[in-house]
């Protein structure tokens, strides 16, 4: 499960969430069968709390949200976004160090 500062996105609130944020916007595409979207999911909770008010960070089920994970060519799982002013500036795949995460987002 998501930790409380884990934003959970979908068909119906990505745009207001993702593409209209302010802030930098880290969406992490998983599934819920996924074993290494699992092993992620700690981490992003860690930096979803760790950079609380600076960036803002989502979960997007891809079996739940089809759509959007065909729109922006999700092949492969987990896959990390960075959005910045609505537009998908970085695309990680596969589990990644905390750090290097983070990083993304600055």
């Amino acid at each position: 499960m998501a930790g409380k500062s884990v934003v959970m996105v979908d068909s119906k609130n990505f745009e207001d969430v993702v593409i209209n944020s302010t802030k930098p916007v880290l969406v992490d595409f998983y599934a819920d069968w996924c074993g290494p979207c699992q092993m992620l999911a700690p981490v992003i909770d860690e930096i979803a709390e760790e950079l609380e008010g600076e960036a803002v960070v989502c979960k997007l089920n891809v079996d739940e949200a089809r759509d959007l994970a065909m729109e922006f060519r999700v092949a492969t799982i987990p896959t990390l976004m960075v959005f910045k002013n609505g537009e998908a500036v970085e695309t990680v795949i596969g589990a990644r160090p905390k750090d290097e995460i983070i990083a993304l987002l600055k």
